[in-house]
């Protein structure tokens, strides 16, 4: 099999880690039963990663696209139901965008993160706001 990129690595870790917490359901939309068997966890775990043998390369580009796209808007059942913003983010967050908030006031770590971050967030806003008409010299 191929060498798998560090993306994939990190979906197939994620997908066992549901798996392990008992979170990992099978069928469409997480509508089916809990997955008990390790092989299956497996197997819906290549899948979502875009990389299985049993696919053509579009169908695991596409799947990859899907899960990542997923993963990004912290939508996965993992993040939802550990309340993080994004796979691998190391505090849980009162008010993430997991959780329906899109401004986080406090986190784990402490409010001086929190206030830090909604610092570097507004500075990124205005630094292109500020910026004059260009003139033509």
């Amino acid at each position: 099999m191929a060498k798998t990129t560090p993306r994939q690595r990190k979906t197939t870790g994620r997908v066992m880690h549901e798996f392990k917490h008992r979170e990992l359901k099978s069928g469409r939309g997480g509508k089916g039963l809990k997955v008990k068997s390790r092989r299956q966890a497996i197997a819906i775990a290549l899948r979502e990663a875009g990389a299985s043998r049993y696919e053509s390369r579009k169908e695991n580009a596409r799947n990859r696209r899907k899960y990542e796209r997923k993963e990004a808007e912290g939508k996965t059942y993992q993040q939802e139901r550990e309340g993080k913003s994004h796979v691998g983010a190391r505090g849980r967050r009162e008010s993430s965008r997991a959780m329906g908030g899109k401004n986080a006031t406090r986190t784990t770590r402490g409010r001086r993160a929190a206030a830090s971050q909604r610092r570097s967030t507004a500075a990124r806003k205005h630094s292109t706001s500020k910026r004059g008409p260009r003139t033509r010299s």
